[in-house]
């Protein structure tokens, strides 16, 4: 069995589907952190077969949490303190999204104005459905990492 290092201050991202930690890692932007980030694929799991685990040295603040329930809001966020888990948040779809996806619509004025923040607001939660803030043109996901 693989025995990866104990975390003494920081987090970790459980219950990752499978195979996805590389494409949570790049859309969390953790390439940039200036932190010990550790990336287990296909770890046993008796909830989910296999599962990916990502643990990050530091504070939670390093994390977009909005981000990561968008991408996947079954992901659970062990906070770690002293070696010891400390707290468990559970992840939801966030209310609204700044800057994770953009708007398709080329009539958008997020097209034109670059500047511009691209936010989207959850407009149906059974379906996953988000519009733009602008013009309302709807996102819908196939699959949840398709964010």
């Amino acid at each position: 069995m693989l025995n990866v290092g104990q975390l003494n201050d920081g987090f970790v991202l459980d219950h990752i589907e499978a195979g996805k930690s590389m494409m949570i890692y790049n859309k969390l932007g953790l390439d940039k952190l200036d932190c010990c980030v550790a990336i287990i694929k296909n770890a046993r799991s008796n909830k989910m077969g296999k599962k990916d685990i990502i643990k990050i040295e530091g504070g939670l603040d390093l994390v977009d949490l909005d981000a990561l329930g968008f991408i996947d809001h079954n992901i659970t966020v062990n906070i770690i303190k002293d070696g010891e888990i400390a707290e468990k948040k559970t992840l939801k779809l966030p209310k609204s999204i700044k800057n994770v996806i953009q708007c398709q619509n080329p009539r958008c004025i997020t097209s034109i104005e670059q500047e511009l923040d691209q936010i989207f607001i959850l407009t149906d939660e059974a379906r996953q459905v988000y519009r733009c803030k602008y013009c309302e043109e709807k996102y819908t996901r196939q699959s949840r990492y398709n964010a």
